[in-house]
């Protein structure tokens, strides 16, 4: 018995090791609360007139302005080329407040369906003026 207790022990003791060993590759575990950089990235902005013949599932961004709500979070989205819905869910929003005149970045993919395309917000910026 006192055999099975010694190797029961030695066992989490390793384990202990070998996770510590697996994570010391100078590379810091990841930290949910950690913050990250919030600004301008290098990525292109799309048009709505674009957006609407991107293959479904595309990753793009937008700027523009929401002008309508159309209910159960969608909404009109336009910029000079047109209008196209978007779909941002409420906790997509954080905390911000938009109007129709706040020109908004929308981070977010290509929604296809069989006879419409919208976009599902996964991110909004105000653009600061």
């Amino acid at each position: 018995m006192k055999k099975i207790s010694v190797l029961t022990v030695m066992g989490v003791m390793f384990s202990g090791v070998a996770i510590a060993a697996a994570n010391d590759s100078g590379v810091p575990a990841p930290d949910m609360n950690m913050g990250g950089f919030v600004g301008e990235t290098v990525q292109t902005i799309v048009t709505v007139k674009d957006a609407q013949s991107m293959p479904d599932d595309t990753v793009l961004v937008l700027r523009g302005n929401i002008i309508k709500s159309l209910g159960d979070e969608k909404y009109t989205f336009q910029d000079e080329t047109g209008t196209i819905v978007v779909e941002i869910d409420n906790d997509d929003w954080n905390g911000q407040t938009v109007k129709p005149e706040d020109t908004v970045t929308l981070y977010g993919e290509v929604d296809s369906g069989l006879f419409k395309t919208e976009i599902d917000v996964d991110r909004i910026q105000i653009v600061q003026q």
